[in-house]
């Protein structure tokens, strides 16, 4: 009964996508730490082998395929070179601020095709190459942002994640019969390279941390965590579930 660990990810094999920085190399290395055989990919060779090197040994070899998910063969290529998969981890995107006056073709679209189409397109991949098991789960790094709560500038972002939260539930109840779960995590603002992008400064951040009943954002290991109970048999009847990770903040 020592060894008992419902959480334990030893035996099944991971795809992550974004995993270049960090929700997705956060959710890599805690994932191999759990005994995953980890497959890696993003657009960025030199992080990535830096997201590569840090996963954590185990008996499971781990492995990264460079690939621009935005680009047709790209994507096409990825999936006909993974082997079975246990899970996907669809966590590639981007984030900005658009006011609603300043919203553009170009903008709208770009931001789509990254956080919305490619793990739509990814997953109807997967499932017509067949390339996932029964049992198997994909999990969908979406946001509190549209749908939980609305923010100014954030119109373009909140509406792709809403989609993809959408997209979930429908993939949730069309896979349910193949075995291939389906759930999202949620997270608040959470500590990645992306706040450092000078768009306020360190003091407003702290402010703005106040507005958590937890009195701080979320660690990349934070929802790496809430993703690897997703994936694992731990969450084996939770399918269809958009799992909150916020510190609190949408409670007011």
């Amino acid at each position: 009964m020592n060894n008992y660990n419902p959480f334990s990810l030893k035996g099944k094999t991971i795809l992550v996508t974004g995993a270049s920085s960090g929700i997705g190399a956060a959710t890599a290395i805690e994932c191999s730490k759990m005994g995953a055989s980890v497959i890696i990919t993003g657009r960025d060779e030199t992080r990535l082998e830096e997201t590569l090197q840090a996963l954590a040994p185990n008996e499971m070899a781990h492995n990264m395929i460079v690939a621009d998910l935005t680009k047709d063969e790209d994507l096409e290529n990825l999936v006909q070179s993974l082997p079975l998969l246990d899970g996907c981890v669809n966590n590639a995107g981007v984030v900005g601020l658009v006011p609603t006056s300043f919203l553009s073709v170009e903008k709208i679209v770009r931001m789509q095709q990254i956080n919305l189409n490619v793990p739509m397109l990814l997953t109807k991949l997967l499932v017509k190459k067949k390339k996932l098991k029964n049992p198997s789960s994909i999990v969908f790094t979406s946001s509190v942002a549209g749908v939980y709560r609305v923010s100014m500038g954030n119109a373009i972002y909140a509406t792709t994640k809403c989609g993809i939260d959408a997209f979930m539930r429908t993939s949730a109840l069309e896979l349910a019969a193949k075995g291939i779960r389906c759930n999202s995590v949620n997270p608040a603002m959470v500590e990645t390279r992306i706040l450092n992008r000078g768009q306020l400064t360190p003091e407003q951040y702290e402010l703005d941390k106040q507005r958590y009943p937890l009195k701080r954002y979320g660690k990349p290991e934070d929802v790496a965590w809430g993703i690897i109970y997703l994936l694992s048999d731990a969450s084996s009847w939770v399918t269809g579930t958009a799992l909150k990770l916020d510190g609190g903040m949408t409670l007011e």
